[in-house]
C-alpha cells in the first residue's frame, strides 16, 4: 500500500501560441506523478509539514516548469517505485536510483543526472578498525532495501541487513547491531553533517562510481519530456543552482 500522493509544484507555464514538435511543446499541460522515497537526505527527505523536499524534487520540479507540465510527488517506500511504474500508478521516479543493467531491463532512464559512488559510516570508535572498505570483510553491514550499496555490501561480507529506511540502518549502526552502514557517499557525508562529529565517521574509502537518473516506464514518452527539461535547466543555470544549494558547489 502506497503513501497518498503530495502535491508540491505546480509548475504550470503558459503556451507558446505556435506549433513545434519538441518534448515541452507536445507535453505542455500534462500532469506526471513522480515517486519518491524521502527518507534519502539530501536528495529527498520530508520537512517540518512532513513534504517532500530535497536536490531531486527541485531537479523534477525545475524539468517541469521548463516543460510546461504539472509535477505531483508521491510518496513510497524505494521497493515499490518500479513495481508503480510498471502498474501505471506513477509515470516516473526520482529517487537517488542509481541506472543499473538489471534496472533497464524493467524501466528506461533519463540521461544521468548525478554522478556518484558508495561508502561507508562507522562508529568513531572503531575508526583504528576499519581504515578502508576492505576491512569491513566478515563484518555485519547495513543499507536500504534495494539500494546498490547492499549489493556491495554482499561483496564484501556475508553478513548484510537491509532495512526500509537509512534512518533504520544508521540506528542500528548506533545500536551496535551492525559495524557500518553502506549507501551512496552523498548520502552519508549528509547525515554526518547533521551530526555532532563525535559518534559515527566515514571510511575515507569510496566504491562503484555511478549516476543517477529518473526512471519511466518502457516506451512512455515521458521520458523525451524529462530529458528535454533536463537539457534546458541545464542549459539556462538552473542545474547548477540546485546542485550549489544542496552541495556548496557545483558538480
Amino acid at each position: 500500500m502506497f503513501k497518498a500522493a503530495c502535491k508540491i509544484a505546480l509548475c504550470a507555464a503558459a503556451l507558446a501560441a505556435t506549433l513545434g514538435f519538441s518534448a515541452g511543446s507536445q507535453a505542455a499541460g500534462k500532469t506526471i506523478r513522480v515517486g519518491t522515497e524521502p527518507t534519502f537526505a539530501p536528495f529527498e527527505f520530508l520537512d517540518k509539514k512532513a513534504e517532500p523536499v530535497g536536490y531531486d524534487i527541485d531537479i523534477i520540479n525545475a524539468i517541469g516548469k521548463a516543460e510546461g507540465v504539472e509535477v505531483v510527488v508521491v510518496k513510497m517506500p524505494f521497493d515499490g517505485l518500479i513495481p508503480a511504474m510498471l502498474t501505471s500508478q506513477i509515470d516516473a521516479a526520482i529517487s537517488g536510483m542509481t541506472i543499473t543493467e538489471e534496472r533497464k531491463k524493467k524501466v528506461d532512464f533519463s540521461d544521468p543526472y548525478y554522478d556518484s559512488g558508495l561508502s561507508a559510516v562507522i562508529l568513531t570508535e572503531n575508526k583504528g578498525k576499519f581504515k578502508k572498505l576492505d576491512d569491513l570483510k566478515n563484518s555485519t553491514i547495513c543499507g536500504q532495501i534495494g539500494n546498490t550499496g547492499i549489493d556491495y555490501a554482499k561483496k564484501l561480507s556475508g553478513k548484510v541487513t537491509a532495512f526500509n529506511t537509512h534512518p533504520e540502518a544508521y540506528m542500528e549502526l548506533k545500536n551496535h547491531g551492525c559495524d557500518a552502514v553502506m549507501t551512496d557517499k552523498p548520502v552519508n557525508e549528509y547525515f554526518l553533517s547533521q551530526q555532532d562529529g563525535a559518534t559515527y565517521s566515514e571510511i575515507n574509502d569510496f566504491a562503484e562510481a555511478a549516476q543517477f537518473g529518473i526512471a519511466v516506464k518502457k516506451g512512455s514518452d515521458v521520458l523525451s519530456l524529462v530529458n528535454d527539461g533536463l537539457k534546458k535547466i541545464k542549459a539556462d543555470g538552473t542545474y547548477d543552482k540546485i546542485h550549489a544549494k544542496w552541495f556548496k558547489g557545483a558538480e
